[in-house]
């Protein structure tokens, strides 16, 4: 057991419909959702700016962390970043995007941090 006291993860998913990827509904609902599903507690509303191109970035700042998903459409991609403390097991949140998004493609990385 590692003595870290964050786990990062980041992850790819490919192969999403573009149109889901435009969604600003969507991916703010995500953002949120995946704090959930890891247990974390939001310090405020979630922050979502749709850009030119149809991206859409949501971020959410949580209790000593963070959750930001930033889809690409051009590309069917959405990235995803989450900042938790170590007790938390921030793999559900991959479990969770692979789910609602229909993924064909997911890589992950989790990583001890501090």
């Amino acid at each position: 057991m590692s003595d870290a006291a964050f786990t990062h993860l980041t992850a790819d998913f490919a192969g999403i419909d573009p149109e889901r990827l435009r969604d600003a509904g969507l991916i703010t609902g995500l953002v949120v959702a995946a704090a959930g599903a890891v247990g974390l507690a939001p310090t405020g509303a979630p922050l979502v700016r749709e850009l030119p191109d149809g991206i859409v970035v949501g971020s959410l700042m949580l209790e000593g962390s963070h959750v930001v998903a930033h889809s690409v459409p051009a590309q069917g991609l959405l990235l995803l970043d989450i900042l938790a403390t170590a007790q938390h097991d921030v793999r559900k949140a991959v479990d969770l995007f692979t789910r609602r998004l229909g993924a064909h493609e997911v890589r992950s990385d989790v990583r001890p941090r501090g």
